[in-house]
């Protein structure tokens, strides 16, 4: 059976292969073993070793045998490896830069991506974005917020957008914007409280997730 080309980014393989190379090319100085890799990426060992055995064919990736695990890391000598790594971190790798540059952010009570990029990441098809829709859900400060989004920027490449609203905001049905969030694809990078935004966003949206 023919695996569709991922809608987020039509240039790799599957899904899968995107996802386990945003795990390794995220954080080009750390190794993972292939069961992290599996966890990850939520499938199967097969397919975990297929993928990593043809990246490493391409170079893009080196393994080795540690013990009884089979370690895997970004080959950062390859000369691809920058513009591969960018490709990844502005599609499959997002949601780990997103989590990492707003994590620090007082008195936010959920990251989400939503718009165009989390349709594409649940497999709507339609044209790659143009830019990246990030909605923080607290009493954040903005200025922190912007700041934040420009570091997310630089890092991908790509513009984002930012945008600010209360939880009260978020739980009232009268803004047109909250409900056109809520009726498309959304992905929950971040919760101040996992169990209780878990429960809270478990019915939003047709196609929802929330990063581990």
């Amino acid at each position: 059976m023919k695996v569709p080309a991922p809608s987020l980014a039509p240039i790799l393989r599957s899904d899968a292969q995107g996802r386990i190379l945003a795990c390794v090319l995220a954080d080009p100085d750390t190794s993972h073993s292939l069961s992290n890799l599996v966890e990850h990426t939520q499938t199967s060992m097969p397919t975990v070793s297929r993928e990593v055995g043809r990246a490493e064919q391409a170079g893009l990736l080196v393994t080795e045998k540690v013990g009884s695990s089979r370690q895997v890391r970004a080959n950062v000598g390859h000369p691809l490896h920058d513009a591969v790594r960018q490709i990844i971190l502005a599609t499959y790798g997002l949601p780990k830069v997103v989590a990492e540059e707003l994590a620090d952010l007082k008195a936010a009570d959920a990251v989400i991506l939503f718009g165009s990029w989390a349709a594409r990441y649940f497999g709507e098809p339609g044209r790659a974005p143009n830019d990246i829709d990030v909605l923080v859900i607290g009493e954040a400060d903005r200025d922190l917020v912007d700041e934040a989004a420009e570091r997310v920027e630089r890092r991908i490449g790509m513009p984002v957008q930012a945008t600010v609203r209360t939880h009260e905001q978020w739980n009232s049905e009268h803004e047109g914007f909250i409900r056109e969030v809520k009726s498309r694809p959304l992905l929950v990078v971040l919760v101040a409280d996992e169990q209780n935004s878990a429960t809270e966003f478990a019915e939003v949206g047709p196609e929802m997730g929330i990063v581990r």
